[in-house]
């Protein structure tokens, strides 16, 4: 059995600390078993591992979220790279083409599609082992997980059963229902409706049956080629809701989508992360602080404060959700980004009448890691070291840097930095459209 995650998402939802790059399940907030914190691609990589699943796992995500996904998961998970967001139906079907010709799986092998954001205990990802024999013995083109709802939501699809079931193992689905609502919800529950845990399994030559029917390519490259002219479809209405017959398997742990601040911040061990006080009064209130600056909150109750160099939120938790209407107000410069070789923050951007740019970042680069060899063509570059030791190869001259040091890089000038050691620097960026990719990498290694 392959295992593929779905990795990425807008950053909306739990803005300021996600953004365009920095999506919700890299954001370290969870607190492992031995009491460490961890983000939700932590957590899944973890416990995927500890049933034996992670060596069979790939990821998909957008191409501006490969670097920082591969920051977390580490050199060993093959991650397959989306030129654009284009939903989860092209997401799996780009994985199940990249199967199929890069990795030569067998058609007969069964493919499971698995959400990052997902939250359970391990014993959820045991019950991944049995999909293979569920799908044969059933003889079905797709088999689910479902769970048993603890109360009516409209937040989650829900899965009708046939009844009676056939066996305790698994039950053919008579129906999906997408986020009902509250009262519609209450009369599924009655005829035992399971909430969809978003995981699918199906045989790969199913798939590739199922593209090509579609006059879809099979070919990673022809996927790729016409991706910005793909719908943007989701895999359960392009696929789940119209195949039969599928089943659904039973999980009788918790599960939840830590999708939204409230329920994110309910699995929170500590009330305060980062600088920062709540009074006693303030009940059921969480404070998440990134920025450097102490936080009061007093007799503030319900609610969470959330601050980042992206912006600070200030919701109850029952409203926060509303913050994903409201974003086409802020600013979508991410003013924080993690790298493979570390992160940059962008202190101050501005712009003058004449259309000229500047701006300044805060860069940090782990020891041993260093940049892409690359050149910028619209603009230049300023850099001081503020700490550590740096080696700067510019033009196929080596610099070797330390604390105060300044080093100018004119516009179309190859360059890439090495951190000696651990490295922190300034960067004053001088030019045109700053905030866009201006980057031409000529090796990743150097």
């Amino acid at each position: 059995m392959r295992i593929v995650l779905l990795c990425g998402g807008s950053g909306k939802r739990l803005w300021p600390l996600s953004n365009e790059i920095r999506s919700k399940v890299f954001l370290r907030l969870l607190k492992s078993e031995d009491g460490v914190r961890e983000s939700m691609i932590e957590r899944i990589c973890r416990q995927l591992d500890e049933v034996g699943l992670l060596q069979s796992t790939c990821i998909v995500t957008h191409h501006s979220q490969v670097e920082i996904t591969r920051n977390y998961v580490g050199e060993n998970i093959p991650i397959i790279s989306e030129p654009y967001k284009r939903g989860t139906f092209t997401a799996v079907a780009l994985a199940a083409s990249y199967l199929h010709e890069k990795l030569q799986v067998d058609p007969n092998e069964t493919i499971c599609i698995l959400p990052v954001d997902t939250y359970v205990d391990t014993p959820f990802f045991r019950l991944l082992h049995h999909f293979p024999g569920v799908l044969s013995r059933s003889k079905a083109d797709l088999a689910l997980l479902g769970t048993k709802p603890t109360y009516p939501s409209d937040q989650f699809g829900y899965i009708v059963p046939v009844l009676p079931k056939e066996n305790d193992e698994y039950s053919f689905i008579h129906q999906f229902v997408e986020k009902p609502n509250e009262q519609t919800a209450s009369r599924l529950i009655e005829h035992h409706a399971m909430w969809n845990c978003g995981v699918f399994a199906f045989p790969l030559r199913f798939m590739l049956t199922y593209l090509k029917a579609k006059g879809h390519p099979l070919q990673v490259e022809h996927w790729l080629a016409n991706y910005e002219q793909l719908p943007n479809a989701s895999f359960d209405q392009e696929v789940v809701e119209v195949t039969l017959p599928a089943v659904v398997m039973g999980y009788k742990g918790y599960w939840t989508d830590l999708g939204s601040w409230m329920a994110l911040s309910g699995h929170f061990e500590d009330r305060v992360i980062g600088s920062g006080r709540i009074s006693d009064d303030s009940t059921n209130t969480h404070l998440i602080n990134e920025l450097p600056y102490f936080i009061e909150i007093i007799g503030v109750p319900d609610t969470i404060v959330a601050a980042s160099s992206d912006g600070i939120l200030i919701a109850n938790k029952d409203k926060a959700n509303r913050i994903k209407e409201r974003l086409p107000q802020v600013p979508q410069i991410p003013m924080y980004e993690e790298k493979r070789w570390g992160s940059y923050q962008i202190l101050n951007y501005w712009k003058d009448e004449k259309g000229n740019e500047a701006m300044i970042k805060k860069v940090k680069l782990t020891q041993g890691k260093y940049t892409s060899y690359h050149q910028h063509l619209k603009r230049q570059e300023i850099v001081t070291i503020v700490m550590g030791s740096a080696e700067i190869l510019m033009e196929d001259r080596l610099y070797k840097l330390q604390a105060g040091d300044v080093l100018q890089i004119p516009a179309g000038i190859k360059h890439g930095i090495k951190a000696v050691t651990d490295l922190e620097l300034m960067e004053v960026l001088l030019g045109k459209e700053l905030a866009q990719e201006d980057i031409t990498r000529f090796v990743i290694d150097w």
